[in-house]
């Protein structure tokens, strides 16, 4: 195996085409993304692209634990801690190149499939919620965990939250609620439920497909290959958890304001093991992030998938650059002592000026200006 931080391979299949086949190659770290990975795969996705050969696009990760559990937050953290309070020049300019690449996946000009198989977190869920033909296993789980460590469910987040059903989007981001692959599929950031047993035999499927004319063609063919591999998967669906929670979800978020929502999820007192550690989540997580996540909800309700990006990358521009980001990283992933000294006691106690002050652009022009162009 390769030590490149991605893996391309382009496979011959039917009609002259090609299947490109992009690995995120990191193993050891769940594929967590780094700067350079990122570019790596922006590049190739672009040369995919314009390449009239090239029929599809299919993304895994390497190994059998994870597509990929999330963009390197440690390296993220250096940037923080080496600039506090100012310009964190590292991590904004991946932050920038991270959300260029969600934005070109979910415009594509061709189908793109994410094996979502494992860990699926953070920057992971930007990736597979961004493709055309998004799959997910037995293994697979799902969660925005940034409440934890002081971030914000990014990567899109507040474009696919606001598409669940219901309420159920706010929950899952404040509380970073465990997901299963049929969880995926029933808040709509997956299509597919398919046995990992069934990977190689996919691609060999791609492989063996006979191209027609166009994207259109070629994505109506994927979905049928892909539709019998699933008839083939169900006795090994694991049972969901938030379509079945979904009336509790609704009744605990439908409150008078933020505030009493907050109450009424850390306050549950339930033996259902799923809703205690969600409640636990949110209790033990960032009140500055709780409140901006309510914020960014509500505020990118109606915006573009273009607007959405750059909200984002002002908002999580502004969050890097605030203490209480490297002092979540520090307590869960440097000193692992999981017991951050947040700034705030509560949600309540957070200053109302510095959520405005979270949602106010850091510079005279917004680095994602262009992608809509």
């Amino acid at each position: 195996m390769s030590d490149a931080a991605v893996l391309f391979e382009e496979r011959a299949s039917g009609a002259g085409k090609r299947i490109g086949i992009a690995t995120l190659n990191s193993e050891k770290t769940l594929n967590a993304l780094t700067f350079n990975m990122v570019q790596l795969l922006l590049d190739k996705l672009r040369q995919w692209q314009a390449d009239n050969s090239i029929a599809c696009v299919f993304i895994q990760g390497a190994g059998p634990k994870a597509l990929c559990a999330g963009g390197d937050v440690q390296q993220l953290y250096r940037s923080a801690v080496e600039q506090p309070g100012g310009p964190c020049v590292n991590a904004e300019a991946f932050f920038a190149l991270e959300y260029r690449m969600d934005y070109l996946l979910h415009t594509y000009a061709k189908p793109i499939i994410c094996w979502g198989h494992g860990i699926v977190m953070g920057g992971g869920l930007g990736i597979l919620a961004g493709c055309s033909h998004r799959i997910v296993t037995e293994k697979t789980r799902m969660a925005m965990p940034e409440v934890t460590i002081a971030l914000y469910p990014d990567v899109g987040g507040s474009w696919f939250l606001n598409r669940m059903p219901g309420r159920v989007g706010l929950f899952l981001a404040l509380t970073a609620a465990q997901m299963n692959g049929p969880d995926c599929i029933y808040t709509g950031i997956a299509d597919r439920f398919i046995a990992s047993c069934h990977q190689e035999n996919i691609l060999a499927g791609l492989c063996d497909l006979q191209w027609r004319d166009d994207s259109e063609q070629h994505s109506q063919q994927i979905t049928h290959l892909l539709r019998g591999f699933e008839k083939k998967s169900t006795e090994v669906k694991p049972q969901g958890n938030v379509a079945e929670h979904y009336d509790a979800i609704q009744q605990l978020t439908d409150q008078d304001g933020f505030y009493q929502i907050v109450d009424a999820i850390t306050s549950l007192e339930t033996d259902d093991s799923w809703l205690q550690r969600a409640s636990a989540g949110l209790a033990h997580g960032s009140p500055i992030t709780a409140n901006n996540i309510y914020q960014a909800l509500q505020k990118t309700l109606h915006m573009s998938l273009a607007e959405v990006f750059q909200f984002e990358l002002m908002l999580v521009t502004n969050i890097v650059r605030h203490p209480e980001f490297a002092e979540g990283v520090r307590a869960l992933l440097i000193d692992k002592d999981k017991n951050p000294r947040w700034q705030y006691a509560s949600v309540r106690d957070v200053p109302r000026q510095l959520m405005a002050d979270m949602v106010t652009p850091p510079w005279p022009s917004n680095p994602l200006a262009d992608i809509a162009a």
